[in-house]
């Protein structure tokens, strides 16, 4: 038997195992994170996650007082005040203060209906970046950079489909802040004030360096005057707490949220948020949890196929080498991403919805990632001449380094580093989760974000790969 007839039945073998092992490895994952409800032994379902009418997962959780809207008209209000709570503040935590988290709002609103997740439009102070005119949960348009305490003028104006948020100082003259349309808005929607308030997120320091997020419970109240609504019967305002809420202590013993009308003002005092969500839910790229797996295996037979005959057959074993681990990256990705996720949905899981060509380019660009790895690993041993030597060198490079970037144990900013100059930077092209900047979050490679682009990080790791490639062909003879 020759060598090339024995690597091809090696081959073979390394490839079924790799992708196994993948696929394999992701479905175990999923069945154990089994998702249970409920309490003194008894299991209930679990409550699912709010999503808006394009399946996205949100957060809608907010104190609304409302009233009826027809196709025509809009709202004027002065926001006279705003202030708010926080509880159990750095450094001490043990003490509950008077402020507003960056992310607070409080305004008026158009919105479809009261049920969790139906499109809105609206133009809201907020506790730190100003004036913000936000739609359907992940459009934001910045206005103003004013300041909360003091009073600041807002209105709304629907026409059809599309509404529109103007801003004053003064009530007379006017800025126009942005345009939103939310299609298929009915002809009688709700319009009003609305408060909400998400938690304020802090980080503690655990491992070796690495930090975890703690979130307490926020409350925010704001005071409206001047009240003036158009397009709509003269009616007294409803009082409507969309999501989750009351359940504090403080809300129980010092401040519930809700609507309080007195001499022409109304206050909403209300917590949460409304906006995209990732956190509590399972991002797709966590089915490829055995991907390092699958790439030690392929490390190992790349480097074993390694030959120094000449330049030419080293390239033609760079060629089948990536081709197959390409074909087996792919298959992996492919199977493990919708399987994984039907476990996860069926044990009671919920799962951020991607799209297909979001799905389609995770499975390709995980076939890329296995072949540059691969290619990697076969160069380095011709280049290093030992291939044990070369197989510990680019595991560490790209399977452990990324193990130690994604687990809580390294600072957050030295496993950025890890994931932008190493090889190990070819994994961000599992990311699906988007980070959205008007949403507090962790967002760190152990939470799933990646400090590059995807397209970004597999040019690093294909960088390494080509140049490694380079200069093992340059050792040959021709």
């Amino acid at each position: 038997m020759t060598t090339t007839t024995a690597w091809t039945g090696g081959r073979i073998a390394a490839l079924v195992t790799a992708t196994l092992i993948t696929v394999l490895s992701g479905l175990l994952l999923a069945f154990a994170g089994r998702s249970t409800c409920g309490q003194d032994d008894v299991e209930v379902p679990c409550p699912t996650a709010t999503r808006d009418h394009q399946g996205q997962v949100v957060t809608d959780q907010l104190t609304l007082a409302h009233r009826p809207l027809g196709r025509e008209g809009g709202i004027t209000v002065r926001l006279a005040s705003m202030t708010g709570i926080i509880t159990y503040p750095p450094p001490d935590h043990d003490e509950i203060v008077p402020g507003l988290v960056p992310w607070a709002k409080a305004g008026v609103i158009v919105k479809d209906g009261t049920g969790p997740g139906s499109s809105y439009a609206a133009l809201v102070m907020t506790g730190g970046h100003g004036v913000r005119l936000q739609h359907d949960y992940t459009h934001d348009t910045a206005g103003s950079a004013s300041d909360p305490s003091g009073p600041r003028w807002l209105r709304l104006t629907r026409s059809g489909d599309v509404v529109t948020g103007e801003e004053s100082a003064d009530g007379r003259a006017w800025t126009t802040v942005g345009t939103a349309t939310l299609p298929g808005l009915p002809d009688t929607a709700v319009v009003g004030l609305v408060v909400t308030s998400p938690g304020d997120l802090t980080f503690v320091p655990t491992g070796l360096g690495a930090s975890a997020g703690q979130e307490r419970f926020t409350q925010a109240t704001a005071v409206f005057d001047h009240v003036t609504v158009d397009g709509t019967p003269a009616a007294g305002w409803t009082d409507t707490r969309i999501g989750e809420s009351g359940t504090t202590d403080w809300e129980k013993f010092h401040r519930a949220p809700g609507v309080v009308e007195s001499d022409g003002t109304v206050t909403v005092t209300g917590s949460g948020d409304i906006a995209p969500r990732s956190s509590g839910v399972h991002p797709v790229e966590g089915t490829l949890a055995g991907l390092g797996l699958g790439l030690l295996v392929l490390i190992v037979a790349a480097a074993r196929s390694a030959t120094r005959q000449d330049r030419k057959a080293l390239l033609g074993r760079a060629v089948v080498v990536g081709s197959t681990s390409f074909a087996a990256g792919l298959v992996a990705a492919a199977a493990v991403m919708p399987l994984g996720s039907a476990v996860l949905r069926a044990t009671g899981g919920d799962v951020l919805p991607v799209s297909f060509p979001t799905g389609l380019r995770v499975a390709v660009g995980v076939g890329v990632l296995a072949a540059a790895t691969a290619v990697l690993a076969l160069a380095a041993a011709v280049l290093l001449r030992r291939r044990w030597v070369a197989v510990l060198v680019v595991a560490t490079g790209v399977v452990l380094t990324y193990a130690l970037a994604v687990l809580p144990l390294l600072p957050d900013e030295v496993t950025r580093w890890l994931l932008r100059v190493t090889p190990a930077a070819g994994f961000a092209v599992q990311q699906t989760v988007v980070e959205f900047p008007q949403v507090v979050a962790q967002y760190t490679p152990s939470m799933g974000y990646y400090p590059l682009p995807w397209w970004a990080g597999l040019l690093v790791l294909c960088g390494y790969a080509g140049t490694a490639l380079w200069f093992a062909v340059r050792r040959l003879p021709r």
